[in-house]
């Protein structure tokens, strides 16, 4: 972990785009359709995706016109949100998160262009582009595989709870495939797993972690799903009210009160998706731009959240960690 990796840009970054995307048409104004599952505009990542739009010459405001809907969790919600974000007849459009956003978008909206945050999805794999070299058709952007993350997760965890016997998972239909890679990792170390997986919203999470404690469970994991982002400061909460060390997917969970965190670099992940759309918007093709895969992973330690729940962070994750939180 501590060879951090790169972030893969088969493009080599801005400087490689094509003299003719350069090219933008003075006094237009682009129109970006943007849904979230769950993610407010106000989260950090989100923040960056626009800042970097910015720098890039899409102002808001000025030229540049942003629709953004918001399914606040219920996936249910995010056809009827796509349709209205297709009668805005947006120029371009933004799927980050799960796969059913993504899904909700190629069917609402023609053909225009769409750039995706894939979150735990292979675009390839699952037929929305041809291959990662050439997509084809109308679609580009980044992904980011959370299965592997995972696996990895779990074992950060029980390293930093040697004791541990039992481990309270969440999950939800949209993390089913790393639920069984931790699934597997926890026979391999001989660790029950106490799963409690939401079927539909409203997710009660009150309910989940009443029933951790009953269970005595030593640690938690939340699986990495959009669907639980707008949880993201009440889950750490209830881990800390509940004394359950907790591993989470990025560091924004741990800045609210979690005790670890695995994975992407949510806010360089982001910036790097509004440079592919940067790219489209002046002039490049979707079919011909790469999707890109991000591999840039961070260890985050909150001391503050370990003391307060009398966890002896062991030497060797202190060393690996990337960054520790210490008030």
């Amino acid at each position: 972990m501590t060879q951090r990796r790169h972030l893969l840009n088969a493009l080599g970054g801005a400087l490689a785009w094509p003299p003719a995307a350069w090219t933008q048409q003075p006094g237009r104004t682009y129109r970006l359709g943007w849904l979230s599952s769950g993610a407010p505009r106000s989260e950090a990542y989100n923040a960056a995706f626009v800042q970097r739009l910015q720098e890039l010459g899409f102002v808001e405001g000025r030229n540049l016109a942003i629709e953004f809907r918001n399914a606040q969790g219920h996936a249910e919600r995010l056809p009827g949100l796509a349709a209205d974000l297709a009668r805005q007849k947006c120029d371009i459009y933004l799927a980050p998160g799960p796969e059913a956003t993504l899904i909700a978008l190629k069917q609402a909206t023609g053909n225009a262009p769409i750039v995706f945050a894939a979150i735990d999805y292979d675009p390839v794999a699952t037929g929305h582009v041809a291959s990662f070299a050439r997509p084809g058709g109308r679609m580009t952007g980044s992904y980011q595989l959370q299965e592997e993350l995972a696996a990895k997760r779990f074992e950060l965890l029980k390293e930093s709870l040697p004791r541990a016997a039992r481990i309270a998972v969440l999950a939800d239909t949209s993390s089913s495939r790393q639920l069984a890679v931790v699934q597997a990792v926890a026979k391999r170390l001989r660790v029950e797993l106490l799963v409690h997986e939401f079927k539909r919203a409203p997710y009660d999470y009150e309910a989940a972690f009443a029933g951790f404690a009953r269970a005595r469970a030593d640690g938690l994991l939340p699986l990495a799903s959009g669907l639980f982002v707008p949880a993201r400061r009440k889950i750490p909460e209830l881990a800390l009210r509940h004394r359950l060390p907790g591993m989470f997917a990025n560091s924004l969970w741990v800045e609210a009160g979690g005790l670890l965190s695995y994975g992407v670099n949510f806010s360089a992940f982001f910036r790097r998706v509004a440079e592919q759309m940067g790219m489209v918007l002046k002039g490049a093709k979707p079919a011909e731009l790469p999707v890109e895969q991000s591999s840039v992973f961070e260890l985050t330690v909150n001391l503050k959240t370990a003391k307060a729940l009398g966890v002896a962070i062991p030497p060797t994750i202190r060393l690996r960690a990337d960054r520790l939180i210490e008030q």
